[in-house]
């Protein structure tokens, strides 16, 4: 099932399909590690849901809702 990241709930895993997105903020994206095939995992989200925290490759990421929108996500 293909889901964005901005709309993952706590505790949800999966791997990254695709990323959307044109320019300085794809290239953002992958140059933070999120590329296909690497795990995420959604650790933390602000009260009104904006940043959120994700573990990928090791690390703790944070994002803003706009960036994780351009995230297609394969869940496990």
């Amino acid at each position: 099932m293909e889901k964005r990241l901005n709309e993952f709930c706590i505790g949800e895993k999966g791997t990254v399909k695709k990323v959307e997105g044109e320019g300085k903020l794809r290239r953002r994206l992958f140059d933070m590690g999120i590329t296909p095939g690497a795990e995420v995992l959604l650790r933390k989200l602000a009260p009104l849901g904006d940043p959120l925290e994700v573990n990928l490759r090791g690390y703790e990421l944070t994002l803003r809702k706009s960036e994780a929108a351009c995230v297609v996500m394969e869940v496990k």
